[in-house]
């Protein structure tokens, strides 16, 4: 019995052996192909310099962004978002303790930062109020009302996945929150929650075109009528690429894409950079008022400010026109506002930061004395309290995130959103990866994360001795200067909410 235990294991050692000869022989021809490959090749100098081993410097160069993330970077060092705000929100999502020990790691130094000021006698826990109620389209037949402070930026249905949109449109019934369907129409799962739905209309006219590609007075109607759908946005530009369109490689346009979008299965759908039919302030003025005319439901659009001057002429113009002619809402996108995929040259260059724009587009509506009828909801990198208290001070009557429902979902900043490869199923069409993301569990996360972000504004809110969040002004807000002090954000944007009386709602 011995013996043939023996023989068994001298078996399994002579397989082992020839196993691992073998193994050894096909790597030395594979290294041998690569050699003459890499030799031969005339694209890559380092490469074609030193075979085999060159091929290492990209191998390292992907693992590169990993490591730095996890290893190397600092907690407040990474971009676009760091360690220290992403671990507000994954805690801020689980619900857990999201206190810290020992003293901030924020730098308070930088030219720019800023820090709200409270007073002596901060609102008492029983003086508090709830967020009031604020109704966006006045002379629409249906108004919209809500208290959310804080809703989810347009996302569309084929950018991300179909658990993801699930897991935000019940998270978002949830919370309270609306949720924009961003420019890739009306799919079956932003409705699957119950929640508010934004419908936004892009350049190419997703879900409401002909089949010309003009926009469909009957498609709106059809939009409409769905109850969850309370608003209607025109994108005229997004911050991660103003004055760009899209294409939608046809290999991703299945027949449920296709049927969604209103455009034929399988072939390539190019998005205009702007809507070809407007050309002018007027031209805006007249889409606002046809849809909103159509739909019955309040109608405004998003832009992201760079010229801002183009505002005033259309604001004169409202004021020419009738009150009732104004968009019931602007969404101002930031400059550093986030997306799939978009060209260098516009992420990185081109437009406003919020921190720049939003002063301005709310200044300018009090100009013209219109701040009252048209609402202002803030987009672009907003992910803590923080962000969204100083949108708040500066005039912003809503704001919007994408990226840190997307953090709440649990993205993790791989930056893979535009190669199908999203380790966590967000922003991916495989079914393999898009197998992780439980919609249940993430819309909890969703629901938590909304609340837990309005009620840290509240708490700021309330050490600068305010009862609710839009109590807050540009005075509650310093901001530092280059001489390493700080001074009131009403210095540098003198507060006229208070100022020039203006139309009510």
């Amino acid at each position: 019995m011995f013996s043939n235990a023996m023989s068994y294991i001298d078996i399994a050692n002579d397989i082992l052996v020839s196993l691992l000869i073998l193994g050894i022989g096909v790597a030395i021809v594979m290294v041998g192909v690569l050699y003459v490959i890499d030799i031969t090749q005339t694209q890559h100098a380092i490469r074609r310099n030193f075979p085999v081993v060159g091929r290492f410097r990209y191998f390292f160069e992907h693992l590169g962004e990993f490591f730095r993330q996890y290893f190397f970077a600092q907690d407040r060092e990474e971009m676009p978002f760091n360690r220290a705000q992403r671990s507000w929100v994954y805690r801020a999502a689980k619900d857990i303790d999201n206190t810290i020990a020992f003293g901030s790691t924020r730098d308070l130094t930088p030219i720019g930062t800023t820090y709200f000021v409270n007073t002596a006698f901060p609102t008492l826990d029983e003086n508090a109020a709830k967020p009031e109620s604020m109704q966006i389209g006045p002379y629409c037949d249906k108004p919209y009302e809500t208290a959310s402070f804080f809703n989810i930026s347009g996302m569309s249905y084929g950018a991300i996945s179909k658990p993801a949109i699930t897991a935000l449109s019940n998270g978002a019934r949830m919370s309270g929150a609306w949720m924009n369907t961003g420019e890739g129409g009306l799919s079956p799962a932003h409705l699957a929650g119950g929640a508010d739905i934004v419908f936004q209309i892009g350049t190419a006219k997703y879900g409401v075109r002909d089949h010309d590609g003009n926009l469909s007075d009957e498609k709106l109607k059809e939009i409409a009528a769905h109850e969850q759908v309370r608003m209607f946005e025109i994108k005229l530009s997004q911050g991660a690429k103003p004055g760009k369109g899209g294409i939608l490689p046809g290999g991703k346009v299945s027949a449920e894409i296709a049927a969604i979008r209103g455009i034929p299965i399988g072939q390539d759908s190019i998005s205009p950079n702007r809507h070809p039919e407007m050309n002018s302030v007027s031209d805006i003025l007249d889409a606002v008022e046809h849809i909103r005319r159509v739909t019955g439901k309040p109608t405004g659009f998003k832009t992201v400010i760079g010229d801002y001057h183009w505002l005033d002429d259309m604001l004169t113009e409202v004021n020419r026109r009738g009150i009732e002619s104004a968009p019931d809402f602007i969404t101002i996108d930031s400059a550093d506002g986030g997306t799939g995929a978009a060209p260098v040259a516009l992420m990185d260059y081109m437009g406003l930061p919020l921190r720049e724009s939003l002063p301005k587009v709310v200044d300018i509506l009090h100009k013209h004395g219109l701040k009252n009828r048209v609402k202002v909801i803030a987009s672009g990198k907003m992910i803590t309290a923080a962000d969204v208290a100083w949108a708040l001070c500066i005039g912003a009557d809503f704001c919007t995130s994408a990226r840190g429902f997307m953090f709440a979902l649990g993205c993790i900043q791989a930056l893979q959103c535009n190669k199908n490869t999203c380790p966590t199923g967000i922003t991916t069409h495989d079914l393999k990866l898009q197998r992780g993301l439980d919609p249940t569990d993430k819309a909890e996360r969703v629901a938590h994360y909304k609340h837990n972000l309005e009620y840290s504004v509240g708490v700021i809110a309330h050490s600068c001795g305010v009862p609710e969040p839009r109590g807050l002004r540009r005075s509650h807000c310093r901001v530092v200067q280059a001489d390493g002090t700080s001074v009131r954000l009403d210095e540098v944007y003198p507060d006229q909410r208070d100022g020039r009386a203006e139309a009510a709602d």
